[in-house]
């Protein structure tokens, strides 16, 4: 018998990406949600998950929810409102996701539905991993509540969850329909998060606009002192570069080795590891940044002065900067082939030469690196109010 000629075909399938920015979003005269929903069939099944973290300080949320769905009801349904722990106890494991999971085949939601997930950065990770993994793919809408997640958590195409003691073990690429920055929603949040998420805006402009961090170094105490003008353009430009990367970039779904936005984030994941994520994920990525930024200068990549300027800016900003005591460097050296392998192939950590120029490097002087993290630890996690 003849056997038959193998098939090959190919196929591209476009995604559409957008970041819209509003005030007041649940506001019933204010349609940029109800026009999100106009391009599906309506009226549109949703399951909203909530952060209760945020509810805390917004404890009227749930009726302007529910006020605004029913104003708009020709387009949007809501089936129920879910409320999940906030932080890292929502992906600790699959108990949260799980739940969602249930809320989904509870209120019959379906592939024509739509998970609008509300709150903090890992909040926004467990739900767009249990829509991603219900019916293969439920829609979602993403409106992320704190800096970090405006910043970086909810603009990328990443969800996941954690396990084995390992950040985002489990997870999908799978794109929100749109992401939507309410400025108003951050009013509320405390001064260690407010501060916290604009360590991913100074991550991606040591990597790609030079302008942008000097415009952020310029700027620390407007920032600092919590002005909505100055967050909100770095929000902005931190989205947008971001979503070009993404969209540009050749490796939305990190077919390749290198992960330029991961940058300080090796040891970043193994710090909130190892202190019980007592560290925020923005401050263990500021100490990730200027831990890789003290390497680069032993090994005579970059001059004392960007180590130097770099630091600065993160204490102008109020972040802690000196890797807690109890902290053991061969435990958190272990996070460089947990990085390896959460990707796989051959290890590669970006590091930049200058402000806004980056490179990759594939092999880690463990020696010169213990000894950076020596050099930036102290005898107690100290934080500036």
């Amino acid at each position: 018998m003849k056997t038959p000629p193998n098939i090959e075909q190919e196929f591209v399938v476009p995604f559409r990406y957008q970041v819209l920015f509003t005030r007041h979003l649940f506001d019933p005269k204010n349609e940029l949600l109800k026009q999100v929903y106009s391009g599906l069939r309506g009226p549109v099944k949703t399951l909203v998950v909530v952060d209760e973290g945020f509810l805390r300080h917004w404890p009227d949320f749930k009726k302007q929810v529910e006020a605004y769905f029913e104003f708009h009801s020709d387009a949007m349904q809501l089936q129920h409102i879910l409320e999940v722990p906030g932080g890292e106890a929502s992906k600790a494991d699959d108990t949260q996701s799980n739940k969602v999971l249930k809320a989904i085949d509870d209120y019959h939601i379906c592939r024509h539905s739509v998970v609008l997930a509300v709150g903090g950065g890992a909040v926004i990770d467990m739900a767009g991993f249990a829509a991603a993994i219900a019916h293969r793919g439920v829609k979602l809408i993403r409106i992320p509540t704190t800096v970090l997640a405006q910043n970086d958590a909810a603009v990328g195409v990443k969800n996941g969850i954690n396990a084995f003691g390992k950040k985002n073990f489990i997870g999908s690429f799978a794109l929100p329909i749109a992401i939507i920055n309410d400025s108003q929603l951050l009013t509320s949040l405390e001064q260690r998060d407010w501060i916290a998420g604009i360590a991913e805006a100074v991550k991606v402009s040591l990597l790609q606009d030079a302008d942008f961090y000097y415009w952020i170094e310029n700027h620390t105490q407007a920032l600092r002192e919590r002005s909505e003008e100055e967050m909100n353009e770095l929000i902005y430009r931190c989205a947008l570069l971001h979503t070009n990367h993404i969209s540009q970039g050749g490796d939305p779904f990190e077919s390749g080795s290198s992960r330029p936005l991961d940058f300080g984030h090796w040891s970043a994941h193994k710090m909130e590891q190892l202190t019980q994520y007592d560290l925020r994920h923005g401050e263990a990525v500021a100490l990730g940044i200027c831990l890789d930024l003290a390497y680069a200068r032993q090994k005579g990549f970059i001059e004392e002065e960007v180590f130097s300027r770099v630091k600065g800016v993160f204490e102008s900003l109020g972040f802690p900067m000196t890797i807690p005591e109890n902290i053991d460097s061969q435990e958190l050296l272990k996070g460089l082939e947990e990085f390896r392998e959460h990707l796989g192939g051959q290890l590669t950590i970006t590091l930049i030469k200058g402000v806004g120029h980056q490179y990759d490097v594939h092999e880690i002087d463990e020696d010169l690196m213990a000894l950076s993290i020596e050099e930036m630890k102290a005898p107690s996690l100290h934080r500036t109010s």
